[in-house]
């Protein structure tokens, strides 16, 4: 088990990665961003995007599940407050393959629970061309070391 003392302040962790399928895409959208550029291929051929591209929610989604995989595994995790600083910076689109990559920027204890403290993880989704394409801040709880 790792503890809020194990992580390794302004030392990046990089996930495995994951390439995006155009029918994922669709998929996810219909289910939950029916936008045009998302579901409909002439609608998103004309649109600023020139394509199908992935929902932002989407891109959250398959991060979250990249971090579980690689970052979060063996993790003491008491949840997360929520984040801060959500930024879609350039689409994904299908066939992109992209991975995420953690730096925890600050840690502090908690000064009410001392088995807790709190993480702040700066978490960037890159593509297959080393551009970030998502960015936030993640808060993240984490049990201290008994």
């Amino acid at each position: 088990m790792r503890y809020f003392e194990d992580f390794p302040l302004n030392t990046p962790i990089e996930s495995g990665s994951t390439t995006v399928s155009e029918e994922e895409i669709l998929e996810y959208a219909r289910a939950y961003d029916p936008q045009p550029f998302h579901v409909d291929a002439a609608a998103a051929r004309a649109s600023i995007f020139g394509g199908i591209i992935a929902s932002g929610w989407h891109t959250c989604a398959l991060m979250m599940r990249l971090q579980v995989e690689s970052f979060q595994k063996g993790m003491a995790a008491r949840g997360s407050p929520g984040f801060d600083n959500l930024r879609w910076l350039k689409p994904v689109r299908p066939g992109d393959t992209i991975r995420a990559r953690i730096t925890c920027v600050e840690k502090t204890p908690s000064q009410r629970r001392p088995d807790v403290g709190t993480c702040r993880l700066l978490t960037e989704v890159l593509n297959q061309n080393d551009e970030v394409v998502m960015s936030l801040v993640q808060i993240a709880l984490y049990e201290r070391r008994p």
